[in-house]
């Protein structure tokens, strides 16, 4: 069973959307745009606390972003449901479980 590309995309693209908003949103927090640093320094420590866990889940929406790129610069190419490590195809209920993977089951099993 083949992969549709033109539906693949447009499930690639929506997540990435998704993620940018969410990105976007994180950096505006980071800067306190719509909460600004407290005077009292209990609070400013538990303000910088949420800081470091909104850095961590900016971190994460970067690396699935830079995922997300790669999937559709594959797709672009025709080599999306193509495993990069063994050259056989992705299984499209693995990609549409994990649309930017970029290899088969066997291949990330044996990488795990």
């Amino acid at each position: 069973m083949a992969v549709d590309a033109k539906a693949a995309k447009a499930r690639l693209l929506a997540r990435r959307a998704e993620l940018e908003g969410r990105s976007t949103q994180v950096k505006s927090d980071m800067r306190h745009e719509s909460d600004p640093l407290v005077a009292d320094f209990a609070d400013q420590a538990t303000q910088r606390e949420n800081d470091e866990v909104l850095a961590k889940i900016g971190a994460s929406a970067a690396a699935e972003l830079a995922l997300l790129r790669r999937a559709l610069e594959r797709l672009d190419r025709g080599a999306y449901d193509t495993c990069c490590r063994c050259g056989e195809h992705i299984a499209p209920a693995r990609l549409a479980a994990v649309p930017y993977t970029d290899r088969c089951a066997g291949c990330a099993a044996e990488a795990d």
